[in-house]
């Protein structure tokens, strides 16, 4: 799938449920490609920003939509990487803050 179609298949099944892409277009365009690169590598999408074990269990919760997203998202307006945010930090509503990483410890590679 090319990275025009795959952005659009991901907006529309993301914007329905208030998740929103980052207006920083370039960001978007890389962290997209790193998903479709994982997904070649590892078989499945697993967010880009963090390190995966390629083993899809152990992986299950940096699967892009990541777990932590909502939280992150519900309290900082922006995902971990900063691909997905709500309508508010979108529209300039919501102060931009680094957010900090949630996945325990144990988690982590």
């Amino acid at each position: 799938m090319d990275l025009v179609r795959f952005r659009e298949v991901v907006r529309q099944a993301q914007e329905p449920q208030g998740y929103f892409f980052n207006a920083d277009e370039a960001l978007v365009t890389e962290l997209l490609e790193a998903l479709v690169v994982n997904k070649d590598r590892y078989g499945y999408m697993s967010c880009p920003c963090r390190l995966a074990s390629g083993v899809r269990e152990k992986d299950r919760d940096i699967m892009c939509p990541c777990v932590y997203r909502p939280p992150d998202v519900m309290e900082y307006g922006s995902c971990y990487c900063g691909l997905y945010v709500s309508a508010a930090y979108k529209a300039g509503e919501v102060p931009k803050r680094q957010v900090p990483e949630r996945r325990p410890p144990q988690n982590v590679i």
